[in-house]
């Protein structure tokens, strides 16, 4: 096993589930995935990814893809069950995107969210270099920076939680408030998406542990862990460069002519989630074909829905609601070949993702919660024409960097309907000022100035330690 000197360590390795059996392993991007965010930071050099393969059992070595040397971590279906898809995905998750669904607590699901937490800083300590870098991501492993400096406290840890950080009244809801809190000031640095969730935790560090925290720091047993927001981005001059591509401008007029040449096309993409605000953005558009302030066919909704924990009950209930709907609106408003929803379950790769967003005339993303949603900044990024237009939550991350977008709050379905139309009435034939301004940030704040903040910021938190 090769030390390494910079080890990422997350629920899953960036590399498709069909490896195993075909033989061939390719970084997995899906849309707004962790892979496609950090994908340009660390390939082609010198890095270690540790994380679970994607299928339960005995994990096959693996092979360096694009120069990440990767290290699986095996875990079992009762593993997958109690931990990803138990603590993670239904405590947690729901209460760090304001209870949208409720959170469902039992207690072997925290024993498995310890027992795989302390896999993955075996796995850490195991193959770090003295002194070395871990960054560990998100809400599954948020007991390792801890654990793993029980074992090793030489490392640099840093942490970074790409979801919202909730609120005191519903984190406090959580049994083992305390020790998840612990787990995550094991580490030099905890990063987050937005400067209110630095605040949340800031609280919670001060009601749950009894610590007084500063500005940007808090002591706890004669440590300084060091907190900040670090708004992730996205691979801004690769999306730039893809868009620009012949054959994805020829894709992109192809897919209008497709859709039965409209004069609009309204396109949305998302991971099938409950967070998403998929069904608020269904009934916005039922009632606008209803009320008759859109037709179809003249605008279409190309809905994309990437599927995704297909076996808790809430996604299957929210496939279930989400296609029944779809079904509906084009049973009353579609016409023989022509469909009002054009509805997509499945993966796109990056090139068949930069001719839908060139295809589209408004792109409407929606969540109820999210850390930040690197979709809304793909669609900007891949508008070189500088034309189009972006509809975004209040409540998706992104709003607090793209300003200048049509901002909506999507629990208000009079409002959402109205600055859909907004946004479809804007000339999307023509650049405008607002897309102009927008690429402009995201050219300044890419995915490398993501990261080099962060681990500038990893490295003098500790160095002063």
């Amino acid at each position: 096993m090769r030390d390494a000197s910079l080890v990422v360590v997350a629920s899953r390795l960036p590399v498709n589930d069909t490896g195993a059996s075909e033989g061939v392993f390719e970084w997995r991007r899906s849309p707004g995935g962790l892979g496609g965010a950090l994908h340009p930071v660390l390939s082609n050099k010198p890095a270690t990814w540790i994380g679970w393969g994607g299928i339960p059992g005995p994990s096959p070595a693996l092979p360096d893809v694009d120069g990440v040397h990767l290290v699986p971590v095996e875990l079992s279906e009762e593993d997958f069950r109690d931990h990803y898809e138990g603590f993670a995905n239904s405590t947690l998750w729901p209460l760090y995107h304001d209870a949208v669904e409720p959170a469902v607590h039992h207690r072997r699901w925290w024993e498995a969210y310890q027992r795989v937490n302390q896999r993955y800083a075996d796995a850490a300590a195991r193959v770090a270099a003295h002194g070395a870098v871990v960054w560990v991501q998100d809400y599954h492993l948020q007991l390792v920076p801890a654990m793993l400096r029980a074992q090793r406290p030489d490392l640099r840890i840093g942490f970074f939680l790409h979801v919202p950080f909730p609120p005191p009244e519903l984190f406090m809801q959580l049994p083992r408030r305390a020790e998840l809190l612990r787990g995550m000031l094991g580490a030099d640095l905890v990063g987050f998406q937005r400067s209110h969730a630095v605040h949340n935790f800031h609280q919670l560090a001060a009601k749950v542990l009894g610590v007084t925290p500063d500005e940007h720091r808090i002591e706890i047993d004669g440590r300084t862990v060091h907190t900040g927001a670090f708004p992730v981005s996205i691979d801004t001059a690769e999306m730039e460069a893809l868009a620009r591509r012949d054959d994805v401008v020829r894709q992109a007029a192809k897919l209008r002519s497709d859709l039965g040449s409209p004069q609009r096309v309204i396109l949305s993409v998302d991971r099938l989630d409950y967070t998403k605000g998929i069904e608020h953005r269904l009934k916005a558009y039922r009632e606008l074909l209803t009320d008759g302030r859109l037709k179809a066919p003249e605008t279409v909704l190309v809905q994309v829905a990437v599927p995704s924990r297909e076996r808790v009950q809430q996604y299957r209930q929210l496939r279930d609601r989400v296609e029944r709907e779809v079904g509906r609106i084009n049973g009353d408003f579609g016409r023989l070949g022509v469909a009002a929803v054009h509805y997509l379950s499945q993966v796109f790769d990056r090139t068949e993702l930069a001719a839908l967003y060139r295809a589209a005339d408004v792109m409407a993303v929606t969540p109820l919660r999210d850390g930040m949603n690197l979709v809304a900044k793909e669609f900007v990024a891949a508008r070189v024409d500088e034309c189009g237009a972006l509809l975004l939550s209040e409540f998706a991350g992104a709003a607090a960097e793209l300003t200048q977008a049509y901002l909506v709050n999507p629990h208000d379905v009079e409002g959402l309907k109205d600055t859909l139309i907004e946004a479809l009435e804007a000339d999307a034939t023509e650049p405008n000022e607002a897309m102009v301004q927008m690429r402009a940030h995201l050219r300044e704040h890419d995915i490398q100035a993501w990261a080099r903040s962060y681990l500038t910021a990893l490295e003098a938190a500790s160095a002063g330690r």
